[in-house]
């Protein structure tokens, strides 16, 4: 299949552009990227929906052709940002696909900003306080013993290592936020799809969130935390058939 031609806007928000690609018409359906990656991520699949609803695909502020913040965002930050795009494109309402730290945003904004979401689906999503084995605890109280004592400290994650000084902060804010409080306020209609293998979000993540958001469902696909890349034909007719039953 020929993908079709999505067109590319850059978007003033603040003191930085952000760049969206939008393609079809009907109704709005909005897919928002995970940590380290960009619009592209979801392209195959907004490409296969195009030709039933009007999609848009962001690249959050700090990734892809995005530009950098304008202060150190935390996650109801870019809940606010993805608002005012949407915004500048004439979208008030829409259908939202987040995976991973883009299920971060969605979460924020099914919980707090309910009128702009007309359903939800979380990809493998972040957000919920992950369970942590003892190896942790240890690293962080020899990382903070290190720094009080005028150390450098424990090396972080290699997706922190790289990143810019005002995105470091912005990825501690992220990590550290615990959304699980949100859930009992999300009412939308809900889809989660899991990869049966993700070590990043494990599965035990996937029924937390069928547990804590009402009116919601788990599909489990094969494959790990990119799992709707790689079981690409169930997740695609799976959530076609959401979509268009929550129209």
């Amino acid at each position: 299949m020929t993908q079709r031609r999505f067109e590319e806007k850059f978007l003033t928000i603040g003191s930085h552009k952000v760049r969206a690609l939008c393609a079809g018409e009907g109704n709005d359906v909005v897919f928002l990227h995970g940590w380290g990656s960009d619009a592209s991520a979801f392209l195959f699949v907004a490409d296969g929906l195009a030709d039933r609803f009007r999609v848009t695909l962001l690249d959050f502020a700090g990734f892809g052709k995005s530009g950098p913040p304008d202060f150190a965002y935390g996650v109801a930050d870019y809940a606010t940002e993805v608002l005012a795009a949407l915004g500048a494109l004439g979208i008030n309402r829409a259908s939202f696909v987040g995976h991973s730290f883009g299920g971060r945003v969605c979460l924020e904004l099914a919980a707090n900003h309910c009128d702009a979401v007309r359903s939800l689906v979380l990809v493998d999503s972040a957000g919920l306080k992950p369970r942590r084995r003892l190896k942790y605890y240890v690293k962080v109280c020899l990382h903070k013993l290190l720094r009080r004592f005028g150390a450098k400290g424990l090396a972080g994650s290699e997706d922190y290592r790289v990143l810019s000084p005002l995105m470091k902060e912005v990825f501690k804010k992220v990590v550290n936020y615990d959304q699980t409080p949100l859930l009992s306020h999300i009412f939308c209609p809900t889809a989660i799809f899991w990869g049966k293998d993700d070590r990043e979000t494990p599965p035990y993540m996937a029924r937390k969130l069928r547990n804590g958001v009402r009116d919601s469902a788990l599909f489990m696909l094969e494959g790990g935390h990119f799992a709707f890349a790689q079981d690409r034909a169930d997740f695609m007719t799976i959530l076609r058939a959401f979509l268009e039953g929550t129209e």
